[in-house]
């Protein structure tokens, strides 16, 4: 029994940085879109996969952080930028468990309500916040809501083969 235990620990660990892996190499290749006021990031398509997955919300938090990290962004934007995803990522994996539409509302609020605040006192950003939080949101609304939804549609079909453990 110790063994499976370890074993299903190993797994999830894997699986957390198989998805933190893939989060960072995602925001890195479209880094020049993937920060600033008007973001467009690719990688918060992942914040889904703790529907899924309860190993994805420490996997997304870790890909967050180390993609910041790795492109130079600001200590703050680091810190809270990781908690926005955090809070997200933990808000899909229960609501997700309620209804698999509500999933990519917590990320897209999350971050649409830390990221604008971020920008302002981390980079200076003289945009005003209600407006940041717009082009920040819609934003998300693309990453999250729409390429979100569809790797949710795509994975849903094929749960079975992609993620067994």
């Amino acid at each position: 029994m110790n063994k499976q235990r370890n074993q299903s620990t190993t797994g999830r660990i894997t699986q957390g940085a198989a998805i933190a892996a893939v989060y960072v190499a995602l925001t890195m290749i479209v880094a020049p879109i993937a920060f600033g006021p008007v973001q467009f990031r690719i990688s918060e398509a992942l914040c889904v996969l703790p529907y899924f997955l309860p190993s994805a919300v420490p996997g997304v938090t870790v890909g967050c952080f180390l993609a910041n990290l790795l492109c130079g962004a600001a200590p703050l934007d680091v810190v809270f930028g990781s908690i926005a995803t955090l809070i997200g990522a933990v808000g899909s994996y229960y609501l997700g468990k309620k209804n698999k539409w509500l999933v990519c509302l917590p990320p897209i609020l999350s971050n649409t309500i830390i990221v604008p605040w971020v920008l302002r006192y981390a980079y200076g950003s003289t945009d005003l916040i209600p407006y940041a939080m717009l082009t920040v949101g819609i934003g998300e609304i693309l990453a999250i809501g729409v390429l979100g939804n569809l790797l949710l549609l795509a994975l849903e079909r094929n749960h079975r083969a992609v993620f067994t453990q």
